[in-house]
């Protein structure tokens, strides 16, 4: 069991695009608590939820684990999707109660079960390493919902293959174009990089720099240190060592490595006068 919670763990907290756990909550205010409490005592699931919230943030009263997943749990047994969703990640971090990832897995499975699509999302974060055909049976759910991390998420799992999925670059392609389409800076990023590569779409590099750029400009370390890369080679744009280095350094104040390395490489054949 052990093993099992590191695994789950680290399955959650570890890859980039697995992180920032969605959640449908609407503060309803710190001058609400009164409101909120009323209707929960009286039984209404949403507010019960809403209530759980308050007290997991510390909004309009003090902070307390405990008070969170006791309302959750009274929403949650109404069958209230947002409230078994969160109940859930308190069950597998050991947040206000005893840590339980089979707890987890039943609640998060009951939202899933609704169509909620966070939910979804996150039951496929659990099956990671496990059983990924049930990662993809549920990221696809989610994905075709609009949610964004699925979405990426179903990218990723398609370009890198192994674990029981099969490598499908056009099949990530689609599918980072779905989360790229909504913003996402990291889908951004990896579409850039499937056209920069002509992987699952045909090599174009006035597209790659295109979608290199939107990440960028959200402050997306990697982006920017592939924006610089393409000014300072020419490529998809017209060479611009000045523009190169404006974007390594934007990379490298980030603590990216290789504009760093790159940034350091054009001050000491003196092609960028900015140079510390």
């Amino acid at each position: 069991m052990k093993n099992l919670i590191v695994l789950l763990l680290l399955c959650f907290a570890a890859p980039a695009w697995a992180q920032n756990f969605p959640s449908g909550y609407v503060s309803p205010g710190t001058d609400q608590f009164p409101e909120v409490r009323t209707a929960a005592e009286q039984g209404d699931a949403e507010a019960q939820y809403k209530l759980g919230q308050m007290y997991d943030n510390g909004e309009g009263i003090s902070e307390d684990d405990k008070q969170a997943v006791a309302w959750y749990l009274k929403s949650a047994m109404q069958g209230y999707p947002n409230a078994q969703n969160d109940l859930a990640k308190m069950y597998l971090y050991g947040k206000g109660v005893a840590q339980n990832p089979a707890m987890a897995m039943v609640f998060f499975l009951k939202a899933a079960q609704q169509d909620y699509a966070k939910a979804q999302y996150n039951l496929g974060l659990m099956y990671i390493g496990v059983d990924n055909t049930q990662t993809l049976f549920w990221w696809r759910k989610a994905a075709e919902q609009g949610l964004v991390q699925a979405q990426f998420g179903l990218g990723m799992a398609y370009r890198d293959g192994g674990r029981g999925v099969t490598q499908d670059n056009e099949q990530a392609v689609f599918w980072y174009r779905k989360a790229a389409d909504q913003g996402d800076a990291e889908a951004q990023n990896s579409l850039g990089r499937m056209y920069d590569a002509g992987w699952g779409v045909k090599e174009d590099d006035a597209q790659a720099f295109a979608w290199y750029l939107k990440a960028a400009e959200q402050g997306h370390a990697p982006a920017q240190y592939n924006v610089g890369n393409m000014y300072d080679e020419g490529d998809g744009i017209t060479q611009d060592k000045a523009r190169a280095a404006a974007w390594y350094r934007k990379a490298a104040e980030q603590g990216y490595a290789d504009a760093q390395k790159n940034l350091a490489a054009l001050c000491e054949e003196k092609k960028y006068s900015d140079c510390p």
